[in-house]
C-alpha cells in the first residue's frame, strides 16, 4: 500500500463523516427535522458516499462501524485507530462549520442526565444498521448494491432509534450535531458490536466463519513456533565450560 493510497483513506473517513454530519445537522435542525424526512435524507448521503468513496476506504464514515468491523477482524487495529480519528475530525469540522454558518454555538439536544432508554434505543437501531453492513461486507456487495443496503440500514436504523432518542448511531455525527452524551457514544458502538456479531454468527456463509477460525488457528501456530524457537535458541545458547589452567 502506497502512500498515497494511505492518505486517501484517511481523507476519505474524514470527508465522509463531515459530510454526514453536516447532512445530518442541517436536516435535523430545519423545519423539517422531523424522523422519516432525517432517516432518508441522512441514508441518502451515506449511500452516496459509499457509492463515491467506498472502494478507497470501504465506506465506514462511522466510529461505531470501524469498531464493529474490527470485531470482525475486517479491518486491523492502527488503521482502526487511524479511522477513528479522523472521523471524530470530520465531526468537529462539520459542528464548527454549522456554528460559522450560523453565527452561534449550536445548542445542545443531548439532555443533562444520563437515560438507559436512550442508550438502548442507539444501541438497538445501531444493531439493525450494523447488520446491514455485516451483510453488505460478507456478501462481498459493491457499488449500487452495497450503498444501497447499508444506506437503507440506516435509514430503517434512525427511524427505529427515533422512538426514544434523537436517532444519531453515529458518534462523530453526536460531537458534531452537539448531542453528546455516554448515551450517544456507547450506544452505537454497543449496537455495532452486537449487530455484526450477531449476522456473522447465524448469517454469515460457512466458508467465512471457517476463514475467521483458519486464521486464529494460524496464529495461534505461529505463535507456538515462535515460543519454540525462542526456548531453542536459548538452550543453545548455555555458557562455555571455563578451562582448568
Amino acid at each position: 500500500m502506497t502512500v498515497r493510497s494511505k492518505i486517501a483513506m484517511l481523507a476519505a473517513e474524514f470527508l465522509g463523516s463531515a459530510i454526514l454530519a453536516t447532512v445530518a445537522i442541517n436536516i435535523s435542525r430545519s423545519q423539517i427535522g422531523i424522523g422519516y424526512f432525517v432517516a432518508i435524507g441522512v441514508g441518502l448521503t451515506y449511500g452516496l458516499l459509499v457509492i463515491a468513496l467506498g472502494s478507497t476506504s470501504g465506506g465506514h464514515f462511522n466510529p461505531a462501524v470501524t469498531i464493529g468491523l474490527w470485531t470482525l477482524r475486517k479491518i486491523q487495529t492502527i488503521q482502526a485507530i487511524a479511522y477513528l480519528a479522523v472521523q471524530m475530525l470530520g465531526g468537529l469540522a462539520a459542528w464548527q462549520l454549522a456554528n460559522y454558518f450560523l453565527g452561534d454555538d449550536l445548542r445542545s439536544i443531548a439532555g443533562n442526565t444520563f437515560d438507559w432508554k436512550i442508550l438502548v434505543a442507539e444501541a438497538v437501531g445501531m444493531a439493525v444498521f450494523a447488520f446491514m453492513v455485516a451483510a453488505a461486507v460478507y456478501q462481498r456487495y459493491e457499488g449500487g448494491k452495497a450503498a444501497a443496503l447499508m444506506g437503507g440500514g440506516l435509514v430503517v436504523g434512525i427511524i427505529v432509534a427515533s422512538l426514544a432518542s434523537n436517532a444519531i448511531l453515529n458518534p462523530a455525527v453526536a460531537l458534531a450535531n452537539q448531542s453528546w452524551s455516554r448515551a450517544y457514544i456507547f450506544g452505537p458502538i454497543i449496537g455495532s458490536v452486537i449487530g455484526m456479531n450477531l449476522y456473522v454468527l447465524l448469517f454469515a456463509p460457512a466458508n467465512a466463519l471457517l476463514v475467521r477460525s483458519t486464521k486464529t488457528e494460524d496464529a495461534k501456530v505461529v505463535k507456538t513456533k515462535a515460543a519454540a524457537t525462542r526456548t531453542t535458541r536459548t538452550t543453545k545458547k548455555k555458557p562455555a565450560a571455563r578451562k582448568k589452567r
